[in-house]
């Protein structure tokens, strides 16, 4: 049987190290976690603003195919591109003047706006 014992030279870690190891892990954790949530909500909107950018140019497309035509929900513009991101609500309704596109995921904190125009804003 063999003891395994501390031999002249041999180094190693105290307990006072390890402690202050582990009491900066747990610092860097405090710090990250909540910048790890801004980061997930900034990713949640930027896929809403997308889908409502997405959802302007295929509203785009159905009016050069029927310029006089309406479009009554976002589901009518599946047919020219548009696929709807998962978790986002996405609303379009109007005519070639009076086109009213919004955009919010479930996660998020914006809805996104886009007017007939092209112009997109948040609130």
């Amino acid at each position: 049987m063999k003891v395994f014992c501390k031999k002249r030279g041999q180094k190693g870690f105290t307990l006072i190290e390890l402690m202050i190891v582990i009491a900066i892990i747990g610092i860097l954790a405090a710090i990250a976690i909540p910048q790890f949530t801004q980061y997930r909500i900034r990713g949640y909107n930027s896929t809403a603003q997308s889908d409502a950018k997405q959802l302007f140019t295929a509203a785009q497309a159905f009016f050069s195919d029927s310029p006089t035509g309406s479009i009554t929900n976002a589901a009518t513009l599946n047919a020219y591109g548009y696929r709807t991101s998962t978790g986002v609500t996405p609303t379009a309704a109007g005519t070639v003047g009076a086109l009213a596109i919004t955009a919010l995921h479930a996660s998020g904190t914006s809805t996104w706006s886009v007017d007939s125009s092209g112009a997109i804003t948040n609130y």
